[in-house]
């Protein structure tokens, strides 16, 4: 099995179902009485809320080759957000970033969606380094939130969902929203956060959920056991 280094803590909810999968995921395929090894970075939240996007690729940069260092053969960033730093860490390290707009794109092409409605932080709407991903690389239409409602979404994310609170406000709010992207043309809803699939799970809406969290989890998989 290769050796995965997971770069986490944002939010430390969504990494310990990261961590669990993984390991489920992994032990159903080996055996329960085996498992893989990882190499967990757990950084704190507070990088991201900065916003400040030189001090977060530096710090990204600096964190994977720590954990190339003791062994890891491949990065796993677990979340969506600091996806942001792909384009700039990815050259100056030589194993692969695991990237969660692949499982994103080969899950969509799959089910023959052609529209996707993304959900996510300030910074995954409005840099669009998500959106532009998965449009180079699939071949996809990505349709966003209206401009009002992006800044109450990330008050959501980031001050409810990332400090462990699932109301029944944000979830009906997020409910709401894809009505909307649905009327804008998407057929599925990118959980472009990995705390919204805590949030919402696909049993309790009618709405098709791309759930990034376990599409990520399943590439990781992929690699541990080098299919």
């Amino acid at each position: 099995m290769k050796k995965l280094g997971l770069i986490g803590g944002t939010s430390y909810h969504s990494t310990i179902n990261y961590y669990r999968m993984i390991n489920e995921k992994v032990g159903a395929i080996i055996g329960h009485d085996k498992n893989p090894e990882l190499l967990l970075y757990s950084l704190n939240v507070e990088l991201m809320r900065s916003e400040d996007q030189e001090r977060i690729k530096t710090e990204y940069l600096r964190i994977s080759k720590d954990l190339i260092s003791i062994g890891a053969e491949g990065i796993l960033i677990c979340a969506n957000t600091p996806h942001m730093v792909y384009e700039y860490v990815q050259p100056k390290i030589e194993v692969p970033i695991l990237h969660i707009g692949k499982a994103i794109g080969d899950y969509a092409i799959k089910n023959n969606f052609y529209n996707l409605g993304l959900f996510g932080t300030r910074p995954t709407i409005k840099i669009g380094f998500l959106e532009n991903y998965i449009k180079e690389n699939y071949p996809l239409e990505i349709t966003l939130p209206n401009e009002e409602n992006i800044g109450i979404i990330h008050h959501y994310i980031a001050e409810e969902l990332t400090q462990g609170i699932f109301s029944e406000e944000a979830k009906a709010y997020f409910l709401d929203q894809m009505k909307i992207l649905t009327s804008k043309g998407a057929d599925a809803i990118i959980m472009g956060c990995t705390e919204l699939p805590i949030l919402i799970k696909q049993e309790e809406t009618d709405f098709k959920l791309i759930d990034t969290t376990s599409l990520h989890v399943e590439l990781a998989v992929d690699f541990i056991l080098n299919n």
